[in-house]
């Protein structure tokens, strides 16, 4: 039997795992680690600025990298805690990565000793596990274990803790003969896609809702063969847009109180039953319950058992995969639809394409400062259809939802439920070292952007090229937006003067310099009609130089963007919603 250290078993594993990604930083009590990955040479690494970063990195890498698990890896005790946000914006949106921490020895756990502190503890609530190994022998357990986790059931990360001593410790392990252990995914027996799909189809205007239960699956192309077959509208969660294209004829937008459509919202207020399958029914997708829920049926399909009835009681409930119960359910259709007996939809069908080509918000604005609404429409003009998206929270990710197109899923990386500020830039690099060959854009606002600025310098380094858009206001404008309920305007303002006010017009951050000064370039546009070009440039500047290029857009201080708390009462705020002939945006959905 081979005898090594826990950490050459570790990093084995990792490469039998397919988890070659990482991320982080190094430290005196991590080092054992990445010596054990200079030793093996088949890991690549990225060096992160912060800790937090690292994390972001390795969940934008697992979003992007179907299958694949990005690793993030950091010293003891603050690098740990560093990664808590990192593993709860993954944990919330079911992502699975890897988080990796030294430690103190183990006599000295209970000592108070420099930097140690029980991460473990402190993770596991947003964690599927959170481990500190003891004893080296179980190293190899522990990891494949984490592996079989990560991937079984609903998805989701792992933290696992080395003391140093454990670390070094050698052990017996034979990575010859390693296997990962099985993926555990529930499936939906045949009695009850049957059931499933009476309920559907008994319905006079039926919706499909498409979760990212169906990305995490894979089952993209079952899903749209089972709506055509069925002749359904589809409705697109957050996480799960993309699964359909935008500009298929069965795509009816997205449902929510932020993130949605007026033609998504107003198709699903007149459908009359339901099929959810891996959603959550999120609250930005539901709004008020009473509202969402009010003559409609319900069908919930998610493969976590505690998440049916989490939100409400669903008329009927299926545990299983997304893709399991697709793929039974397309079998199904195809016998009833040999045997004449699927409902004719055209009608149906028809009117939802009707609100599609109709109830449209304008996107067309010639204003200086700039509307951000005429921001997207340029971006949809500029980046093809192979782009992927990467944004987390604020004004400029509601409105990028509106406003934007997806048209293939994981072409839409989005922090969904946990949204922390920051996340977009880190992400967005790991997205990159995914999918070197795509053209990735990221979308953030101004304070999203501050948040971890720094990671910037990664991109330099490590020649991670991505299109940064940053639309800035000079305000934290979904809080000021919010503010309104209680007439105030309260430490929202990022706005001062500076010796570059002639630059930056009082808007505070001069984020060209502050760019350029961490190895990117950057372009500043004041006027709608520079947004073409900037965006042309910007795609040449990241190929030429391989570098991260940020434009800044210098938008108007205050625009409230359509929202609410119930979907029969998203304000527009504006004379927005017109027709689509005011809305070049809308063009690539209805030719």
């Amino acid at each position: 039997m081979p005898r090594m250290r826990a950490v050459d078993a570790a990093v084995a594993i990792l490469e039998k795992e397919g988890a070659t990604q990482t991320f982080g930083l190094p430290g005196a009590a991590i080092n054992p680690f990445y010596d054990a990955m200079r030793r093996h040479g088949g890991i690549k690494h990225v060096l992160a600025r912060h800790v937090e970063g690292a994390s972001h990195m390795a969940d934008g890498y697992t979003r992007a990298a179907h299958g694949n698990i990005g690793v993030c890896i950091g010293t003891s005790g603050p690098a740990g805690t560093d990664m808590i946000t990192g593993l709860y914006a993954a944990w919330a949106d079911s992502m699975p990565i890897l988080c990796i921490t030294g430690q103190a020895p183990v006599a000295k756990l209970d000592k108070e000793d420099f930097q140690a502190v029980d991460i473990a503890s402190i993770a596991a609530p947003v964690t599927k596990m959170a481990r500190t190994v003891l004893e080296a022998g179980q190293v190899p357990g522990v990891f494949q274990q984490a592996f079989q986790l990560m991937r079984s059931g609903r998805p989701g990360p792992v933290l696992i803790d080395l003391p140093i001593d454990v670390q070094m410790t050698e052990i017996d392990f034979d990575p010859d003969t390693y296997e990962p252990l099985p993926v555990l995914r529930p499936e939906a027996s045949r009695a009850q896609v049957e059931k499933a799909l009476d309920m559907v189809l008994a319905a006079e205007r039926p919706l499909l809702v498409a979760g990212g239960g169906v990305v995490n699956a894979g089952a993209e192309a079952v899903l749209v063969e089972l709506a055509e077959m069925l002749n359904v509208p589809v409705i697109s969660t957050l996480m799960g847009w993309g699964a359909i294209a935008d500009d298929h004829p069965l795509s009816a937008g997205m449902v929510g109180i932020q993130t949605s459509q007026r033609y998504g919202n107003a198709t699903f207020l007149e459908s009359d039953v339901v099929l959810g399958v891996g959603n959550r029914w999120a609250n930005r997708h539901t709004g008020g319950l009473d509202t969402y829920r009010r003559g409609r049926t319900f069908v919930h399909v998610d493969i976590e058992p505690t998440q049916i009835g989490r939100v409400f009681t669903p008329d009927y409930g299926v545990v299983s995969d997304a893709g399991a119960f697709l793929r039974t359910a397309l079998e199904i259709v195809r016998e009833r639809r040999a045997a004449s007996v699927l409902p004719d939809y055209t009608q149906w069908v028809s009117d939802s394409q009707l609100r599609k080509r109709t109830l449209q918000r304008k996107t067309h604005f010639t204003d200086i400062p700039i509307k951000p609404q005429r921001v997207y429409q340029e971006m949809n003009r500029a980046f093809d259809r192979e782009t992927v998206y990467v944004t987390t929270i604020g004004l400029s990710q509601i409105a990028g939802a509106q406003f934007l197109h997806s048209y293939a899923s994981r072409h839409w990386i989005n922090a969904g439920q946990a949204g922390p500020l920051g996340w977009t830039g880190p992400a967005a690099l790991g997205v990159v070292a995914a999918l070197p060959a795509k053209n990735v854009v990221a979308l953030s606002g101004d304070y999203d952007f501050q948040f971890m600025i720094e990671e910037l310098a990664v991109g330099a380094q490590h020649h991670l090229p991505y299109v940064h858009v940053v639309v800035n206001n000079a305000y934290l404008g979904l809080i000021r937006q919010s503010q309104r309920a209680f007439d105030m305007d309260y430490h929202v303002s990022l706005a001062f003067e500076n010796i570059n006010s002639a630059e930056t017009d009082g808007y505070g951050v001069d984020h060209v310099k502050v760019a350029e000064g961490l190895g990117c370039k950057a372009i500043r546009v004041k006027d709608p009609e520079d947004l073409e070009g900037a965006f042309a440039r910007a795609r040449a500047m990241a190929e030429e130089f391989q570098v991260p290029v940020v434009v800044e857009v210098i938008l108007e201080r205050v625009t409230n963007i359509a929202m609410g708390v119930e979907l029969d009462g998203v304000n527009e705020f504006e004379d927005l919603a017109l027709s689509a002939q005011d809305s070049p945006t809308a063009i690539a959905l209805l030719d």
